[in-house]
C-alpha cells in the first residue's frame, strides 16, 4: 500500500474521490465524509470493518492495495485519510497501537546518537521514553528547555550540531503552558542542524489548534484522548504537509517494520468518533470556560490554569494559536448574546479546549478529598472522553518524573487537573463546587446531603 494513494491525499479536506468544485468543505463536514465514501460493493454508507489479516492476490504481486494487514488495512487507511484532514495542513497521516507508539516511532526515526530538545513541562511517559528508553537503545541524549519563558538565546543554546527533533506540547500536561510555535519554528529554522519541529496536539485536538499551519513538521496526537473520544479506544498518529513525504515514508516504513498498528475495530471507532469531534471539542471548551471561571472565583482555590480565561497572562498567544475554524467559532460567541443581553466576552473569557488545571488551597489531604467526594467527575487518568474526569497528576500521570523536577514545574500535591466533559455545564459546576466546599471549606455534611 503505497502512501501516496487518493484515499490519503485527501489533504486539506479536499474530498478527491467526489470533487466538484474548488471549495474545501468545513472541519465538520470533512470529519463526517473524509474517509468515509459508500462502500462501492454494497453502498453501506458507514465503511465495514473488515478483519481479515491477509488479501487474494490476482497473481503474484497483482493485489488490489492490500497484502497484509499489519501493512495496511482499510479501515486504518479510512481513519488516516480522516486524520490527514482534520489536521489542517496535513497529506500524510499515520496510525498507531497507542500515542506512546508513536512517540517511540518518532524518536526512533532520529537514528543513533541523536540529540532531542523537549519543553520541560512534557507527559510522563514521553519524559520515560526520553530518559528510560531511547538514550539507552539508541544513545539519544534529551535537554529540556522552559520553551514558554526562556529567552531566544536561551533556546538556541540549547541546540547542538545533532539534535534532530524539538518536542513542544502546548498546552503542556498537566500545567497548561503555552509556547508559541512560530517562534519556536523560526529559532529552528535559523539554526544549523535543522531539527524538525513535533507539536503534541493532543490537549487542544485539530478542532482549536493547527500546528501544522503554524509551520510545525509533525503534529502528534493520542487519539485516545478527543479524536476517539469516547474512552474506549487506545491509540496514536503522526500527521504530516505535503512537503514531507520522505519523512512520511520513513515513518511508514518503522510502522510496518514495528507492527504498533491499531486494530481495524479499533480504527473503526476512532473513526466514528471523529466524525463529532467538531461538536464534542465546542461542548468541552465551553463547560471548561465556565468551570473555570468558578474555580477563579471560589475561596478555596490559589489559582487556576486556563489560557481561556482572560486573565490568564499568555490570553492573547492562546487567542492567537487557534485554527482559523476555532476562531470562527469564538468570535462568533464573542459576538453573540444571552436573554440577560450578556455577551461570552463579558463572561471574561474564550473556549480553549476542555483541559483546566488548578491548585486547592491546601495539600494532598484536601487534594484528595475533594477528588474522592465528586460525584460526576470520576477519579481517573486520561483525558478527551465525553464524560468528565480528574485526577491528581504528581500521584499518577507524572508519578514517573522525580520529585525534585516535578517541584521545579509546579506539579505539587495540590495541583489537580481537569478533564471536562459535555454533561451539562451548571451540574459540572455544581459538582466542583460543592467537592471544593467539602475538601477545604469543611461542609461535608451539607455536600452528601446534596448529593
Amino acid at each position: 500500500m503505497t502512501i501516496a494513494n487518493d484515499t490519503v491525499n485527501a489533504a486539506n479536506g479536499v474530498h478527491l474521490l467526489k470533487r466538484r468544485s474548488s471549495h474545501v468543505d468545513g472541519f465538520g463536514t470533512r470529519a463526517i465524509h473524509v474517509g468515509s465514501e459508500a462502500n462501492p460493493e454494497t453502498g453501506a454508507v458507514i465503511p465495514p470493518i473488515s478483519l481479515s489479516t491477509t488479501y487474494r492476490q490476482d497473481g503474484v504481486g497483482n493485489h488490489k492495495g492490500f497484502e497484509y494487514s499489519r501493512s495496511g488495512n482499510p479501515n486504518r487507511d479510512a481513519l488516516e485519510a480522516t486524520l490527514a484532514s482534520l489536521e489542517s495542513g496535513g497529506t500524510y497521516a499515520l496510525a498507531f497501537s497507542s500515542g506512546s507508539a508513536t512517540t517511540a516511532t518518532i524518536l526512533q526515526s532520529a537514528g543513533p546518537n541523536a540529540h532531542v530538545v523537549s519543553v520541560n513541562d512534557v507527559y510522563g511517559g514521553t519524559f520515560r521514553y526520553l530518559r528510560r528508553v531511547a538514550s539507552e537503545t539508541q544513545g539519544l541524549e534529551s535537554t529540556f528547555v522552559d520553551l514558554e519563558n526562556a529567552d531566544d538565546e536561551a533556546i538556541l543554546s540549547s541546540f547542538r550540531d545533532n539534535t534532530k527533533l524539538i518536542w513542544i506540547e502546548s498546552p503542556t500536561n498537566p500545567t497548561l503552558r503555552l509556547i508559541d510555535i512560530p517562534r519556536i519554528v523560526s529559532l529552528a529554522r535559523s539554526h544549523a542542524s535543522r531539527p524538525l519541529v513535533v507539536v503534541d496536539n493532543t490537549f487542544l485536538s485539530p478542532f482549536y489548534q493547527s500546528p501544522l499551519l503554524l509551520g510545525a513538521d509533525i503534529v502528534v496526537h493520542s487519539l485516545t484522548k478527543y479524536i476517539n473520544g469516547h474512552s474506549d479506544v487506545v491509540m496514536g498518529a503522526a500527521i504530516l504537509p505535503s512537503h514531507h513525504a520522505q519523512l512520511a515514508e520513513k515513518l511508514r516504513f518503522l510502522q510496518n517494520a514495528h507492527g504498533a498498528v491499531p486494530s481495524p475495530y479499533d480504527s473503526w471507532l476512532a473513526q466514528r468518533g471523529a466524525k463529532t469531534l467538531h461538536l464534542r471539542m465546542k461542548a468541552h471548551g465551553i463547560n471548561a470556560l465556565k468551570v473555570a471561571q468558578l474555580l477563579q472565583s471560589s475561596p478555596y482555590v490559589e489559582d487556576v490554569i486556563y489560557p481561556g480565561l482572560s486573565t490568564h497572562p499568555r490570553n492573547e498567544i492562546a487567542y492567537r494559536s487557534l485554527s482559523p475554524h476555532a476562531k470562527k467559532f469564538v468570535d462568533k460567541l464573542r459576538s453573540a448574546v444571552d436573554a440577560d443581553g450578556n455577551s461570552l466576552e463579558s463572561e471574561g473569557g474564550f473556549p480553549y479546549g476542555g483541559m483546566v488545571s488548578f491548585r486547592i488551597k491546601g495539600g494532598a489531604v484536601e487534594a484528595n478529598k475533594f477528588l474522592t467526594t465528586m460525584r460526576l467527575f470520576t477519579l481517573a487518568e486520561s483525558l478527551g472522553g465525553v464524560e468528565s474526569l480528574a485526577e491528581l497528576p504528581a500521584q499518577m500521570t507524572h508519578g514517573s518524573i522525580p520529585e525534585a523536577e516535578r517541584a521545579l514545574l509546579g506539579i505539587g500535591d495540590n495541583l489537580i487537573r481537569l478533564s471536562v466533559g459535555v454533561e451539562e455545564a451548571d451540574d459540572l459546576v455544581r459538582d466542583v463546587e460543592e467537592a471544593l466546599e467539602a475538601a477545604v471549606g469543611g461542609d461535608g455534611k451539607q455536600v452528601n446531603e446534596l448529593h
